[in-house]
């Protein structure tokens, strides 16, 4: 089974605990996300009841581009856009951008709550494409460059797109349920046995 969901802001990547999470928005039992998206950030979560296709959706081994759109506090210029492409330093090691972009203002509904602005501070957006998921990246990196990050929404992971879903709304994708291994065995032994009799 494979559910893309276009995951509001506050929400938790989880089906439980404290706050809103997954649970509200998603009645399938047996699904888990590929991969997580922090709870102050937006957009696609790709979810699956395939544990090998978790792993090659969220491993960074794999290299699955994530693309995110990124509104950031000041005006970003194109240089500091060319060095998160060139790779920025953080505390665990070099971060590289595959692409980072500058683009106009994305037409998206207003975030709830909206983002605070700064009086007489102008922001900006980028496109930013990595092949890694370490922990809140992208806000270190566009941190690291003197632009913290406002609002972030991944609108992409490998060939999943988020498309027209609304936040909050999922899409099936496919809806047959993954069978392991271990069932595939158990339900072969079980078809001879029957045919014994």
């Amino acid at each position: 089974m494979l559910i893309l969901f276009n995951k509001p802001f506050n929400v938790l990547t989880q089906f439980s605990g404290e706050g809103l999470t997954l649970k509200q928005f998603i009645d399938m039992p047996g699904v888990y996300p590929a991969g997580r998206l922090d709870k102050d950030s937006e957009g696609l979560l790709v979810l699956t009841d395939d544990g090998q296709l978790q792993d090659l959706i969220a491993h960074p081994r794999h290299g699955k581009m994530k693309t995110y759109l990124v509104q950031v506090d000041g005006e970003i210029s194109y240089e500091a856009c060319q060095n998160l492409a060139a790779g920025v330093q953080l505390k665990d090691g070099m971060a590289v951008a595959t692409k980072c972009s500058q683009i106009d203002p994305p037409e998206l509904p207003a975030r709830d709550p909206p983002v605070r602005f700064r009086k007489n501070i102008q922001t900006s957006w980028i496109e930013l494409i990595l092949n890694e998921g370490r922990n809140r990246l992208v806000r270190r990196m566009t941190a690291a460059i003197g632009s913290p990050t406002l609002r972030l929404i991944r609108v992409q992971i490998g060939e999943y797109h988020l498309g027209d879903l609304k936040s909050g709304e999922h899409r099936v994708i496919d809806s047959t349920p993954v069978v392991s291994a271990h069932e595939k065995q158990r339900n072969s032994n079980y078809g001879r046995h029957v045919r014994r009799r």
